[in-house]
């Protein structure tokens, strides 16, 4: 992934691939959104049954990852009640500060795009993110 400034088409679909894979092997259909970097969407899949008031917080937790280059969890410690920064999640569109939501970035640090997962309960959204980020940096090697 050396020179990339984003993810392309082929690398969004295997990492929908490999996250729908993961939430069979859970058996919770998901929503599954890759972004690439300017948030821009590359790739989605409705998996048969997923909830589909789930398709907007997907595409959501994915443009949360990208907006704060970091999980969507992380920015549940802002906008909390009594945080430092309350109702941030209804800033630039609206964002979704649970799991499911990961940023994929290079070895330099630098954000390639996102990936938003819903349709389970929050851990099983960010494990199914997770799984599908970690297949795209297990086809580099």
């Amino acid at each position: 992934m050396e020179d990339e400034v984003s993810i392309g088409l082929q690398q969004a679909q295997a990492i929908v691939a490999a996250a729908e894979e993961r939430a069979r092997q859970i058996g919770v259909p998901m929503n599954i959104a890759v972004m690439d970097g300017g948030g821009h969407l590359l790739a989605f899949a409705r998996m048969d049954r997923a909830i589909l008031g789930s398709i907007d917080i997907a595409l959501a937790k994915a443009k949360t990852s990208v907006l704060f280059n970091g999980p969507s969890e992380n920015l549940w410690e802002f906008c909390k009640p009594g945080g430092p920064a309350p109702a941030t999640e209804l800033t630039n569109g609206g964002l979704i500060p649970y799991a499911g939501g990961v940023a994929i970035n290079d070895e330099d640090g630098s954000l390639l795009g996102a990936i938003g997962v819903s349709g389970g309960l929050p851990v099983q959204d960010g494990d199914v993110a997770r799984a599908g980020v970690a297949q795209l940096f297990q086809e580099a090697k």
